[in-house]
């Protein structure tokens, strides 16, 4: 729906000196309400019995503060760093810039530096700075559907067009099917592994072959890896970092977000060419000017000293995706189906008539359960969205999986 700019009257109008009401489309009328925020206002006015509390499985963050010793040393900074407290550098603080290369590094065999990082105010501003870099009015963007909402958001509101590339067998995109979607206006092809919503991990040689796809048309290819921290495989998940030249094609997103609860204190990251970043940095210097300081200081902190805990809160995790494979035959049973699983999510087909836009309202006032419907992750009207549920169990253990199911065998619509 359009949104309202004010325009002022000319002197000597009927209306002189006062602001009157016009219409006309504007860049955040290209799309949509933020799918979270439409979520949790289905629970106003809606009570759950003490014996069927809410369970909140809408949103991919985690629920509790960072440990003790990270609060502990973000307190000491914020009581003796004076430059906690002050501007800092557009592409972020030397020193973790350094810190993440080393990490990409050893993480990935690669052999990037400093000059290769940028921080960003979290991983949406990182995608935000990287689509700024690269797109013109009316430029293209393949992503594969289920997309990730907030990038279909951005691209909207940059006047860029997204170009849907559905995903096939095991939830995953083609890159001969992307390859017949490239057209003289598309400028990157956009990907989420451990994917945003399925879950799923794209294989290596996959990666790879959009690698060599995105080269040989020399757009960009854009791999958002926020949850590679929960990556079910051992190794490097690609070996793009290794290509020669990689810096021509690929650009990487990262967050610190989920590995140290860092949620709240928005870090993220942007690893590519020095050029791209220096491109990137009149964006962001626009738009935040530089990323928190705390944030930065706990998550250099946390490169330094929580390589163990991130260890155990991924082994945490993926104990959690095997409870939802275990116990899925419950649902099984009654039609449900899983298409997707992995970091922080599991992705089903629901067996109701119903489209899941109405379904994730009703589960709310039904199940207790907040939910987002596949709707949201589908182009407009897309039939497969309508059959599809997106289910964030990073913050349910075991017991509370068993009590998911439980409730959705139950629903009799």
């Amino acid at each position: 729906m359009p949104s309202s700019l004010f325009q002022k009257i000319p002197a000597g109008g009927s209306h002189t000196g006062h602001w009157i009401r016009t219409m006309k489309m504007t860049r955040t009328a290209a799309t949509f309400a933020p799918p979270v925020m439409e979520a949790r206002r289905w629970l106003e006015g809606v009570t759950f019995p003490k014996d069927r509390p809410l369970m909140n499985v809408s949103q991919a963050a985690p629920v509790d503060p960072p440990p003790q010793a990270l609060r502990q040393a973000m307190a000491d900074a914020a009581l003796t760093r004076d430059d906690a407290h002050l501007y800092g550098p557009v592409l972020g603080n030397a020193d973790l810039r350094a810190g993440l290369s080393a990490q990409v590094n050893a993480h990935y065999g690669a052999s990037t530096v400093a000059a290769h990082v940028a921080i960003t105010s979290g991983c949406n501003q990182a995608f935000a700075a990287t689509i700024a870099t690269l797109c013109g009015e009316a430029d293209e963007v393949i992503l594969p559907t289920p997309w990730y909402f907030n990038h279909k958001m951005w691209l909207d509101m940059a006047g860029v067009r997204s170009v849907a590339l559905p995903v096939g067998p095991g939830m995953l995109p083609s890159f001969e099917d992307a390859r017949a979607l490239i057209t003289e206006r598309t400028r990157a092809i956009a990907l989420v592994s451990p994917n945003n919503p399925a879950g799923v991990e794209y294989p290596a040689d996959l990666l790879l072959a959009f690698y060599d796809l995105a080269r040989s048309h020399g757009i960009a290819l854009i791999v958002d890896e926020t949850y590679r921290d929960f990556d079910s495989r051992t190794g490097p998940p690609h070996v793009l970092f290794q290509q020669a030249d990689w810096e021509k094609t690929f650009i990487h997103l990262y967050s610190f977000s989920k590995a140290y609860r860092l949620t709240g204190h928005r870090v993220g990251a942007m690893v590519a060419a020095p050029a791209r970043l220096a491109e990137a940095e009149k964006f962001l210097d626009t738009v935040a000017i530089c990323p928190g300081q705390i944030g930065q200081h706990a998550a250099l902190w946390g490169l330094e000293h929580l390589g163990q805990w991130v260890a155990g809160e991924r082994a945490e995790i993926l104990a959690r995706r095997q409870a939802i494979t275990d116990g899925f035959g419950v649902l099984a049973d009654k039609g449900w189906q899983l298409l997707g699983l992995g970091a922080y999510f599991a992705y089903v087909e629901h067996p109701f008539e119903m489209s899941s836009a109405d379904l994730a309202p009703l589960l709310v006032r039904k199940a207790g359960i907040l939910c987002l419907p596949g709707t949201m992750f589908w182009p407009e009207g897309a039939p497969e969205g309508a059959a599809q549920i997106r289910i964030a169990f990073a913050n349910l253990d075991a017991q509370g999986i068993a009590e998911l199911y439980a409730r959705l065998a139950l629903l009799d619509l």
